[in-house]
C-alpha cells in the first residue's frame, strides 16, 4: 500500500465496493472497481476524502467527526473545535527531510461519546491506514488524558464544548456570554479542563483562568511554576480572540496578593470577597493507575492470550499475529506485517475490550505496525536490534500509485527510484567573512597558529578556534574545540577548559562548539575552507604516549611517504585528509595526492566529476605548491605509484559518505545529580524556548544545547556534560555516536544555524525577564515585543578561497584569487571604504587608530589575518568608525554637524566613485550618530549621579524618573570607569550596538 503523495492536483476518494457511475463508461469504472477492491482489501465500509489543500506540500491536517457510526469531513476553519458528546479521527501528515510522508492517525473521544461509538472509530482508523499504506501509528486519545503530541496540533489548547450529535446540538454560538473558570496544566503543551466556578475551587498549585464578559483573569498560584504561567497566558490570549473577538481586557493576578492590588480585587470580587485557600488541590479524577509490570499478549480472533517471558525480545513477536503491549498509563497493539485487515480490525477491538474490562477507559492506547514501531515501543523491550527495521512497503505503494495513475493524477515521487536517496550537500547558515584565530593546545598552554597554517591540523593534537563574523545588528562570535582521533585526554581535557572559560569571558555571548575528528559539521569546514588533516602530533603529552606505549610516529614528514583524500563540494568547503598510504585506501569516487621519493602524484578515480579534479588541484596548491606532478588515471597507473603504496591490491568505488541531517526533534531537559530526563516538545516553535530552562535539538548530525538566561547560573558549567549525557542515552534510539558535534547556544545570542530550524523573531529572545514576565509584555503590549528588533537577514556567503584561481597560471602560491569580492576579516562596508581609500593617490597618515578599552579588546578580539595589516592606517580607522550593521540610512541632503576625525573631512572632499555611494553615506551618518553622542556626552555631566546598584535592570532599589536607555549617564566617572573599562568619551565613540552589547554586559540594558 502506498501513502497519498501532496502533489496531486485534485481531491483523492477512498471509496468502499459499491457501484459508481462514469462518466467515460461502464469499462473504466469496472477498472477502478476492482482496483480498489484490491488496494482495500476488504476495507469496504467507509469513506474518506483526503483534500490536498490540507497536506500541501506534505504536511496538514485532516479531520472527520463520526456522525451516525461515519466520518464527515470538518472544515478546515473549525479544526481545533471538539464536543463532548463526539468522536473524531484527525490525521496528521509530515514530509520528512528525505522527502517520504508520514502519517500519524488520532482517533479522539469525548467524555460523553458511547461505547459502540468508540469500537467503530477504532476500525475506522484500521481502514484509513490500510488507505494510506499501513504504515500510519494510531493513537487513542481520550478527553482530558491527550497525548502531548495529538495537543500540540492544536496548540495553544482546546477547550471541548458541551453537546455532540448524538444529542442533537446544534452547535450554535450563545448570544450572551457565559462566566467559565479553567484550570490550566502543562509546561509545554497545556490541558485545559473547565471547573466549577466557586472559590472552593482555587488553589495554591495551580493555574487558572477566569473568563468573564469584559475582563479575563489569569489567576497564579503561588505554588505553581513560572513555565505554567506563561503557558497559561498562551490560553488567555485564545480565549481572547476566540471568544471576544480581541475586545476585552486581561489581568494577571498573583496568589498572596489579596486586596491590595485593583485588579485582584475585581478578582475576589466575582467570587463573593477574599477567602482562604484549600493547602491541597482537589483530587484529580484523571489520572488512571498503575499496572503491576510491563505485560506482552497475543491476540487470536478477538480474544488475549498471556505470554510468559523472562525478558522481553524482539524475537517473541511473530509476523503473522498481533499483540499487546500493557505498560500501564499505556497500550500498545502491535500488528505484524503478515497480518490482515480482518486481524488488525479484531485487535484493535479486543485492545478497546481490554481497557473496558480492566477499568482503565482513560488509557492511551497506541497501534504500530511492524518495521514501523515508535520509539517508545521499542525502549518497553530489553533488546531491540537496529536492523529490524524494515524498508518501506514498496509494493503496496506501487499499488496505489497504478490506481491513482489510471485516474490520471501524476504520481511521480509516491514510489522510491535509486536517484531520490541521493541528498543535497547542506547549507552552512554562517557568513564567511568573518575573522579567525586558531590556538593548539600543549598541555595547559595553547599557542596561536599564523594566518598560513590556520587551517593545517594534526589528528594526534587539539585546537581552539575562535570565528567572529557579522550578525544581524552585532558581531557574532563561536568559539570551537576540535579534538583528533590520536590525541591524548589530557589535551582534550585541557582544550575544553580553555574554551569554555574563554566563552565565560564573553559573558557567554559566544557559541560553543566541541568538534571531533572526522564528525565535523557544514559550518566548521566553511570556516576553515580549505581544511587539512595530518596524521600524528606535536603536542608534548601526544609525543610522550606515544613513547611510553611504544607507538610507531606516524606524524606527518613532508619528505616522506604520504597520501591524502581530497574531498568537499566547492572552494570554499574542500578537506585533504592524510590516510594510511596504501592502495587498499584509493576510492574511484575521490581523488587523491600522493608524494613521495622527491615525486608528487595526482589519482583521480573513475568516478569522479571536474569539480572534484578541480578541488583536488587546489589543495595541491596548500599542500605541495611549485612542485611537478604526475597525473594518473585509474586503470592506467605508473609502477611508481604502486612501489610508493606497497603494492597494488583491491579497493572500493563508493563514495564516502556522512551521515545526512534528520527531522529535528527538540527536547526539555532535567539535569539533577548526574542523571538526565527529557521530554520531547512535538510542533515546536520558538515560544517553547522558556527561558528558565535548558533545552536540546536534537538534528542527528549534531545537536544544540539552548541554555536560557534565566538558568541557575550553577547549572552553566555543566552544560556539555548534559550534551554529551545526551549522547550517551541516545533517547531516540538513533545510534547517535558519543563524537557528535555539540553546539553551546545561550538566550539572545542564537546563531543562524541554529534559528534555521524556527520562523525566528529577534525581538524576543532578546527580552528582559522571566517567561511570564516576557509573555505578559508581548499580551498588553498589543501582540507586539517590547524590543522592535529587525528579524534575521539571510547570511550572505562569500567566494573567498586561500588557493589561487585556477583561471590564472598557477603560481602555486597562497595569494587570493583576484576575481574575489569579499575577503575574510572584512564586511561588505568595509571592502567598500578600503577600495575607495586604496584609490586615492595621497593618504592622510597622521591620523591614530580608534581607542579601543581592555573590555572590548577582551570581547572582540583583534583578527591576526595578514588582510588587515596590509590595510592603510587611514582605511582602517576609517573603517573602524563605520556602522557595519546600520539599518536606515541618510538623504542625499544630509550631512554631517561635526566631523568625528580627520579623515572624515577628507572623505567628504575626496572624489567618490558613483558605485560607492551608498557606502559613504552609511559611513556619514555612523559619523553623525558619534558626534550626537559626544553632545549628550557633554549633557551627562548636568544629570544627577546614582549607585551602579539602583542603576543595573534587576535592581531591588531602582531608581525612578530616569531615561531607562540610558542610564550608565547617570554614573559617576570613577564609576562608570569600573564597571566598563573606558570613559565615558571613549564609551560613546563606539557603534550604537556595542554600547548596547557592552550595557547588557553589565545589566544596564
Amino acid at each position: 500500500m502506498g501513502e497519498i503523495d501532496p502533489r496531486f492536483s485534485r481531491t483523492i476518494w477512498i471509496r468502499g465496493v459499491e457501484e459508481e457511475e462514469d462518466e467515460e463508461g461502464e469499462k473504466r469504472g469496472r477498472e477502478k472497481l476492482t482496483l480498489r477492491r484490491r488496494i482495500l482489501e476488504g476495507c469496504t465500509q467507509h469513506t474518506f476524502v483526503l483534500d490536498k489543500n490540507s497536506v500541501k506540500q506534505g504536511c496538514g491536517i485532516e479531520i472527520w467527526r463520526i456522525e451516525n457510526f461515519k466520518p464527515v469531513p470538518v472544515p478546515k476553519e473549525s479544526h481545533g473545535k471538539f464536543f463532548t458528546g463526539d468522536s473524531y479521527i484527525v490525521l496528521k501528515t509530515t514530509a520528512s527531510r528525505s522527502g517520504s510522508l508520514h502519517h500519524d492517525i488520532h482517533y479522539w473521544l469525548g467524555k460523553d461519546s458511547s461505547q459502540d461509538e468508540a469500537g467503530s472509530v477504532a476500525v475506522m482508523t484500521v481502514e484509513l491506514d490500510s488507505a494510506l499504506g499501513g504504515r500510519a501509528v494510531q493513537y487513542r486519545e481520550v478527553q482530558g488524558q491527550e497525548t502531548e503530541k495529538f495537543l500540540s496540533y492544536f496548540k495553544p489548547c482546546i477547550i471541548p464544548q458541551e453537546g455532540g450529535v448524538a444529542s442533537g446540538f446544534n452547535h450554535v454560538k450563545p448570544e450572551e456570554h457565559q462566566t467559565r473558570l479553567y484550570i490550566c496544566k502543562g509546561k509545554h503543551v497545556v490541558r485545559v479542563k473547565e471547573v466549577p466556578f466557586a472559590r472552593s475551587t482555587l488553589n495554591h498549585d495551580d493555574v487558572f483562568i477566569l473568563d468573564t464578559e469584559s475582563k479575563i483573569f489569569q489567576f497564579s498560584g503561588s505554588k505553581s511554576s513560572i513555565q505554567e504561567r506563561a503557558k497559561a497566558l498562551e490560553v488567555v490570549q485564545y480565549i481572547k480572540d476566540t471568544y471576544h473577538d480581541g475586545k476585552c481586557e486581561i489581568a494577571a493576578v498573583e496568589d498572596g496578593r489579596m486586596m491590595a492590588d485593583a485588579e485582584a480585587g475585581d478578582f475576589w470580587g466575582l467570587f463573593g470577597g477574599f477567602a482562604p485557600l484549600p493547602k491541597k488541590p482537589a483530587v484529580n479524577d484523571d489520572q488512571t493507575a498503575e499496572s503491576d509490570g510491563i505485560k506482552l499478549f497475543s491476540v487470536e480472533k478477538g480474544k488475549t492470550e498471556p505470554i510468559e517471558a523472562e525478558s522481553l525480545q524482539k524475537e517473541l513477536l511473530d509476523t503473522n499475529k498481533c499483540y499487546l503491549l500493557d505498560c500501564g498509563l499505556e497500550l500498545f497493539v502491535w500488528k505484524g506485517k503478515g497480518t490482515s485487515i480482518d486481524q488488525r480490525k479484531s485487535a484493535s477491538q479486543a485492545a478497546e475490550e481490554f481497557l473496558r474490562s480492566s477499568e482503565r477507559p482513560k488509557s492511551n492506547l497506541v497501534s504500530v505496525m511492524e518495521g514501523f514501531e515508535t520509539v517508545m515501543f521499542r525502549s518497553k523491550f530489553d533488546s531491540w536490534p537496529a536492523t529490524s527495521i524494515v524498508a518501506e512497503p514498496q509494493q503496496g505503494r506501487g499499488k496505489v500509485a497504478a490506481l491513482l495513475q489510471r485516474q490520471g493524477i501524476n504520481v511521480q515521487g509516491l514510489v522510491k527510484t535509486s536517484s531520490s536517496s541521493s541528498k543535497d550537500e547542506p547549507k552552512p547558515y554562517i557568513d564567511a567573512t568573518g575573522n579567525l584565530q586558531v590556538w593548539r593546545i600543549n598541555g595547559e598552554e595553547k599557542i596561536l597558529l599564523e594566518a598560513a597554517e590556520q587551517s593545517k591540523f594534526y589528528s594526534g593534537d587539539c585546537y581552539i578556534f575562535q570565528y567572529s563574523y557579522p550578525g544581524e545588528d552585532r558581531e557574532e562570535h563561536l568559539v570551537g574545540t576540535w579534538l583528533g582521533k590520536q590525541s591524548v585526554e589530557v589535551d582534550r581535557e585541557s582544550a575544553i577548559s580553555m574554551a569554555s572559560k574563554m566563552v565565560e569571558s564573553m559573558k557567554f555571548m559566544a557559541s560553543q562548539a566541541r568538534i571531533y575528528e572526522g564528525k565535523e559539521p557544514i559550518q566548521f569546514f566553511v570556516i576553515m575552507q580549505s581544511f587539512i588533516t595530518f596524521k600524528g602530533g606535536l603536542s608534548d603529552a601526544f609525543k610522550k604516549y606515544i613513547t611510553e606505549n611504544e607507538v610507531p610516529d606516524t606524524t606527518y614528514d613532508a619528505a616522506g611517504v604520504a597520501l591524502f583524500r581530497v574531498q568537499g563540494s566547492g572552494p570554499e568547503n574542500m578537506q585533504s585528509i592524510q590516510i594510511e598510504a596504501v592502495s587498499t585506501g584509493l576510492n574511484s569516487s575521490h581523488c587523491y595526492i600522493l608524494h613521495g621519493d622527491s615525486t608528487v602524484f595526482t589519482w583521480c578515480g573513475n568516478l569522479t566529476s571536474s569539480d572534484d579534479k578541480e578541488l583536488m588541484e587546489r589543495m595541491l596548491d596548500l599542500i605541495k605548491p611549485n612542485e611537478h606532478t604526475k597525473a594518473q588515471k585509474e586503470g592506467s597507473e605508473c609502477e611508481q605509484f604502486w612501489e610508493l603504496l606497497g603494492g597494488k591490491s583491491e579497493y572500493p568505488s563508493q563514495k564516502i559518505k556522512k551521515d545526512g541531517e534528520s527531522d529535528p526533534h527538540l527536547f526539555s531537559c532535567t539535569f539533577s545529580n548526574e542523571n538526565l530526563k527529557v521530554t520531547e516538545i512535538f510542533s515546536f516553535t520558538q515560544d517553547d524556548l522558556m527561558t528558565e530552562d535548558i533545552f536540546i535539538l536534537d538534528c542527528h548530525t549534531e545537536i544544540f544545547v539552548w541554555v536560557g538566561q534565566q538558568v541557575d547560573p550553577k547549572k552553566k558549567p555543566q552544560v556539555l556534560a548534559i550534551g554529551e549525557k545526551f549522547l550517551k542515552h541516545d533517547f531516540l534510539l538513533e545510534n547517535l555516536a558519543s563524537e557528535t558535534p555539540i553546539y553551546i547556544v545561550t538566550e539572545g545570542n542564537e546563531p543562524p544555524f541554529f534559528t534555521r530550524f524556527f520562523t525566528w523573531d529577534t525581538s524576543k529572545s532578546a527580552m528582559h525577564g522571566n517567561s511570564f514576565q516576557k509573555k505578559l509584555a508581548v499580551l498588553t503590549n498589543k501582540g507586539k515585543p517590547l524590543l522592535d528588533k529587525p528579524k534575521r537577514r539571510v547570511p550572505v556567503y562569500s567566494s573567498r578561497s586561500s588557493v589561487p584561481d585556477k583561471s590564472q597560471p598557477r603560481s602555486r602560491s597562497m595569494t587570493s584569487s583576484p576575481d574575489r569580492a569579499r575577503v575574510r576579516g572584512r564586511s561588505p562596508a568595509f571592502n567598500a571604504l578600503a577600495a575607495n581609500f586604496e584609490k586615492l593617490g595621497t593618504r592622510n597618515q597622521s591620523t591614530p587608530p580608534p581607542m579601543v578599552s581592555p573590555l572590548v579588546r577582551k570581547l572582540y578580539p583583534k583578527s591576526h589575518a595578514p588582510d588587515l595589516t596590509k590595510l592603510a592606517p587611514k582605511s582602517a580607522a576609517f573603517a573602524a568608525r563605520t556602522a557595519l550593521f546600520e539599518k536606515f540610512r541618510p538623504t542625499p541632503q544630509e550631512a554631517p554637524t561635526t566631523p568625528g576625525t580627520s579623515e572624515a573631512t577628507n572623505e567628504a572632499e575626496a572624489p567618490k566613485p558613483a558605485t560607492s555611494e551608498a557606502t559613504e553615506e552609511e559611513s556619514m551618518k555612523s559619523i553623525h550618530e558619534d558626534s550626537k553622542e559626544e553632545e549628550a556626552e557633554e549633557e551627562d555631566s548636568s544629570l544627577p549621579t546614582f549607585p551602579y546598584e539602583r542603576l543595573k535592570t534587576d535592581s531591588e532599589d531602582p531608581v525612578p524618573d530616569i531615561e531607562l536607555a540610558r542610564r550608565e549617564a547617570y554614573m559617576s566617572a570613577a564609576e562608570f570607569k569600573e564597571k566598563l573599562e573606558m570613559t565615558k568619551k571613549e564609551f560613546y565613540k563606539l557603534p550604537k550596538w556595542k554600547q548596547n552589547k557592552l550595557k547588557m554586559a553589565v545589566q544596564l540594558f
